[in-house]
């Protein structure tokens, strides 16, 4: 009997030590403290390349014929093109932050552009694509532009970005330098080179995270004025300077996707290709061409914040999809959140929408309207095939922006005039003042907005008015 009662013990002793064995996994990923490490496959990469000024009608899958973009190119033709895709802002500084946040900027008062003068950014609680991203333990970088705020606590490294290297701001600005992360590298910049160096150091980032999902924003300074391209692609192109410009940068297009390609990491890549705003037409051979669309940088009609748009990721989008109805550069933010698997910021308005469904195609976008500002003006809005614009009293024109004539309110259908040239207000003035009702109606929705950052302030030259006087 005692010998029975001993076997029986010793069974149920081993009994326990084999369940607790084999249950062990379910305890330990049951913990709700633990953080789980996502497989390296099931996350994608993501990899937004960025140019500065560039027009809808720079890039051959766009119907440019003077420049040569077969690296570009080749996004649209084993990816997706898209025809109506909007920036957040005319202008710089505020269509990177738009961008970078899902948000329209007015909603941080970033309605001008930053200078490094300026002591002010994009606020710190603002939060970025990077910084949703640390939710899956994505390693995040910055080449090339910021344009952000170059104070220290508005660089990459305070807004979810692991490493930083750049021209902090636009490159015709005073002091020129190259920063890595949150220190200037060097006060010599030969900007022949730019072009060059930011695909190094995109190279660079993806070589030292290619065991790790990753997020690299690599924002080119080029085609912004002033231009330089490298001896090798100086007198390459039909379009002068601008095209060499516009060839290097497909160039480094095209080592980006090698790289990727030999790293066996191009299918597990979401790339994206965009501009931050129209053409500076007023620079005329160096300002880009905005195609078909009116205007360019600086005004709220196409040519200004329209921009042409690619996606590529190998076996999620169809080769050769083109994507005809409006998009924002503001949905890349909730986008990414949804391909990720990321949660979505809940204490503030996201203005993006979720464009996966339209990238899979599995669905649509949402939402069909877009709010074009002007700074901190409300000038027009889109709502599907139909655009308003509030009257405007005309611009003479300077050395920075463009002459534009004076203009009655428009009402435009631009599935049918994409140009802009047909307005038909009168025509259809019903049509027109429900829309310019809905567009109030979304702006007060969008609740009390902050006065505009202050960017800039005069030089007080009074002493030199003074000395004048004397004369």
């Amino acid at each position: 009997m005692l010998q029975c009662i001993v076997l029986v013990n010793t069974l149920v002793i081993v009994m326990k030590k084999l369940f607790l064995l084999l249950a062990a996994p379910l305890f330990i990923s049951s913990n709700p403290y633990e953080k789980k490490k996502p497989k390296k496959d099931s996350l994608p990469n993501i990899i937004h390349i960025f140019a500065d000024d560039l027009g809808y009608g720079d890039l051959g899958c766009f119907g440019a014929t003077d420049i040569k973009t077969p690296n570009i190119d080749r996004l649209a033709k084993e990816g997706m093109k898209f025809t109506s895709f909007y920036s957040a802002s005319s202008v710089c500084s505020p269509s990177r932050a738009g961008l970078l946040t899902g948000r329209y900027p007015q909603r941080m008062g970033i309605n001008e552009v930053f200078f490094p003068e300026s002591f002010t950014g994009m606020p710190p609680e603002e939060i970025t694509i990077a910084e949703m991203l640390k939710q899956r333990s994505y390693a995040t970088g910055v080449v090339g532009k910021w344009h952000l705020g170059h104070r220290e606590q508005f660089l990459p490294l305070q807004q979810g970005f692991d490493s930083y290297f750049g021209i902090p701001y636009s490159n015709d600005m005073e002091s020129v330098v190259y920063m890595r992360n949150n220190a200037v590298e060097t006060f010599t910049v030969d900007q022949r080179y730019t072009t060059r160096t930011y695909t190094e150091e995109a190279i660079g980032f993806i070589d030292r995270n290619s065991e790790r999902p990753f997020f690299l924003y690599l924002a080119h300074t080029m085609p912004h004025v002033p231009l330089y391209a490298s001896e090798r692609f100086k007198g390459t192109s039909e379009r002068g300077l601008y095209g060499d410009v516009i060839q290097e940068l497909d160039w480094s297009v095209g080592e980006v996707l090698k790289k990727l390609e030999s790293e066996g990491l191009l299918e597990n890549t979401l790339v994206i290709f965009s501009s931050d705003n129209g053409p500076w037409l007023v620079m005329e051979d160096h300002g880009g061409s905005a195609g078909p669309l009116r205007e360019g940088k600086q005004y709220t009609f196409e040519g200004g914040m329209r921009v042409p748009t690619l996606a590529m990721w190998k076996g999620k989008i169809a080769p050769g999809t083109v994507a005809k109805a409006l998009a924002t550069q503001m949905d890349w933010f909730p986008t990414i959140a949804s391909l990720t698997g990321t949660e979505l910021p809940t204490d503030r308005p996201i203005d993006g929408k979720d464009i996966a469904p339209v990238l899979l195609g599995t669905g649509t976008r949402p939402d069909d309207s877009f709010l074009f500002f002007s700074g901190a003006e409300l000038q027009g809005y889109r709502k599907g095939a139909w655009k308003v614009k509030k009257a405007y009293e005309g611009f003479e024109g300077n050395k920075w922006m463009k002459k534009v004539a004076p203009h009655d309110s428009l009402l435009i259908h631009l599935e049918k005039d994409i140009g802009e040239q047909h307005n038909l207000y009168r025509a259809q003035k019903e049509k027109a003042q429900a829309l310019f009702s809905e567009m109030k109606n979304a702006h007060q929705k969008m609740g009390p907005l902050p006065e505009s950052q202050v960017v800039l302030s005069a030089d007080d030259v009074s002493h030199f008015t003074y000395l004048k006087s004397k004369k």
